[in-house]
């Protein structure tokens, strides 16, 4: 290759680059949130890739407050199966899919029934959301076992990051 040329690639390379700076940024809070309201945003947008905050699962029972009942999550599957469909719905509100899904990372606690960490529950739920005939897409996973999640009776709380799918390349004829 010629001087030249390596000189017109160059040109070319350094014009299709982004420093990380000069990317948009764009915060995703619930309306109404700004100095309260849970301390973080939901999700945060830098460029096309969206990064979304822990998703604990939903009580099957919420806490009773005047009983002195704490709230009721169920097993490690279900838990797993509320975060993911949880995880599935905000996606799709910023036009992602689960497909579209590129890192996970899941903390897990053990119950505090039997002190077990139940790791093949949480792979059941994975199982119906990734890897499918219809959602054939699984992203890169870390899990990690903690002590305890800050919702007394969770067991994950799992976050991932998703990038908006480029559209197909033309093809020419």
């Amino acid at each position: 290759m010629s001087l030249k040329n390596c000189f017109i690639a160059l040109i070319i390379v350094a014009a299709g680059w982004v420093p990380a700076a000069a990317q948009s940024v764009k915060h995703i809070q619930p309306s109404g949130q700004t100095n309260g309201g849970g301390g973080i945003a939901t999700g945060v947008w830098v460029g096309d890739t969206y990064y979304l905050s822990g998703q604990l699962p939903s009580p099957m029972t919420p806490a009773d407050r005047a009983k002195g009942t704490p709230a009721v999550y169920g097993n490690m599957q279900a838990q797993a199966e509320s975060a993911f469909g949880k995880i599935q719905s905000l996606l799709k509100e910023q036009g992602l899919g689960m497909g579209d899904v590129v890192m996970m990372r899941v903390y897990m606690a053990a119950d505090p029934a039997d002190n077990k960490l139940d790791f093949a529950g949480m792979n059941a739920a994975y199982a119906k959301f990734f890897g499918t005939p219809e959602q054939p897409n699984k992203p890169a996973r870390a899990a990690v076992q903690v002590a305890a999640l800050v919702a007394q009776g969770a067991l994950l709380e799992v976050e991932v990051q998703a990038a908006r799918p480029s559209p197909p390349l033309a093809t020419s004829r």
